[in-house]
């Protein structure tokens, strides 16, 4: 509780609760003792072009964009009641700790690549949006939506060997953590639909979101290294190994999409059973951003 409630107090104060007569002085409130500024982070479900989106902003001379790593799986255990008795003088535990360490991580990252921006894509990110909000209060959010129907047909060529109904389940676990991700954090909106077929459209709105210059090397992703595609680091497929911007997908054809992913596309702004119409994905609401 106390845990909650301080994370609650930092964010929006600046302050937390602490012990009358602890003997250690109050440490600034701006002190987070992190390495990373502002560090962005895409939030999506699988098999949303979220590979794609990063090799383009990994192509800015500016923005650092690696592989997948997976925050969610870094742990680090205090083994002993001695060490959580330790940890507690210095108003410390194992959460803390880990994020000192994702820190650590993804700064390495930043620093080898010489760029001041680090993006970090992993879609199990949207099932610890709160604990990411809460080791870098300042992090920035991309949030990348694609039909549900069209993400629901992506995984299932993929994975042919789960029943269609836990394809759609999974979908549907990935998007309702996006959504409640979308409602909690501000951040930008991007569509994959619009991102393959108006690729400088969308990469310029991301720029002036991140606080760069747009440059137009970032669509010619093939002439820049990306640490290869690899499964488990992203998508690997031949689409995405052509170097260029393809083409979206056609949309899925009417009564295709599994009826469990009708809420996802109300929420996001798709027709239940076809994608968006050009016309509808220009909404003020499509690639609006909301700065922090």
């Amino acid at each position: 509780m106390k845990r909650a409630i301080n994370a609650l107090l930092r964010r929006f104060t600046g302050y937390e609760l602490r012990k009358a007569g602890g003997g250690r002085r109050s440490r600034p409130p701006t002190s987070h003792g992190r390495l990373l500024t502002a560090p962005v982070f895409i939030l999506c479900s699988v098999r949303s072009g979220s590979t794609l989106l990063r090799v383009l902003l990994n192509s800015h001379p500016e923005i650092c964009a690696p592989h997948e790593i997976h925050l969610r799986d870094i742990a680090v255990e205090a083994k002993s009641r001695y060490v959580e008795k330790s940890l507690s003088q210095l108003q410390l535990d194992a959460a803390q700790l880990e994020y000192v360490l994702w820190d650590w991580v993804l700064n390495r990252e930043r620093e080898e690549s010489g760029k001041p921006i680090l993006v970090n894509k992993a879609p199990n990110n949207v099932f610890v949006v709160e604990r990411i909000a809460e080791c870098w209060p300042d992090a920035r959010f991309v949030y990348l939506l694609r039909h549900p129907g069209a993400i629901a047909r992506s995984r299932q060529a993929l994975r042919p060997q789960d029943a269609p109904e836990r394809n759609a389940a999974m979908v549907l676990r990935y998007g309702r953590a996006l959504e409640e991700a979308r409602r909690r954090h501000p951040g930008i909106v991007v569509r994959y639909e619009e991102l393959a077929s108006e690729p400088v459209a969308v990469t310029k709105e991301l720029c002036s979101f991140l606080g760069v210059r747009w440059e137009p090397q970032m669509l010619e992703y093939g002439r820049h290294r990306h640490g290869g595609y690899r499964t488990g680091l992203g998508d690997w497929k031949e689409k995405i190994r052509s170097g260029t911007v393809q083409p979206p997908d056609e949309p899925p054809p009417p009564g295709e999409t599994p009826a469990e992913l009708a809420e996802l596309c109300d929420a996001w702004g798709y027709p239940r059973g076809t994608a968006a119409a050009p016309e509808a994905l220009q909404g003020p609401e499509s690639r609006a951003s909301v700065p922090r």
